[in-house]
């Protein structure tokens, strides 16, 4: 039975980059990260989805400052 791979984000952005730039074909960048076609087409999907997010004014819930209580 064989392992499933798994990929880190950085990776994955990587390699969704390279398929929206659109300099190669997506078998060509499949060959060249040993990555399922199908798996690249839906980490494209992914970060153009969520693109639009980057610029959000809104921040993140971790990053939000903590009101600070002066003793």
């Amino acid at each position: 039975m064989k392992k499933r791979k798994s990929y880190d984000d950085q990776f994955k952005v990587r390699v969704a980059l390279e398929a929206v730039r659109g300099e190669k074909t997506i078998s060509d960048i499949a060959g060249q990260f040993e990555v399922h076609p199908n798996q690249i087409m839906k980490w494209k999907e992914q970060l153009l989805e969520n693109v639009a997010g980057v610029f959000s004014r809104q921040q993140p819930e971790d990053e939000t400052e903590t009101e600070t209580t002066w003793i």
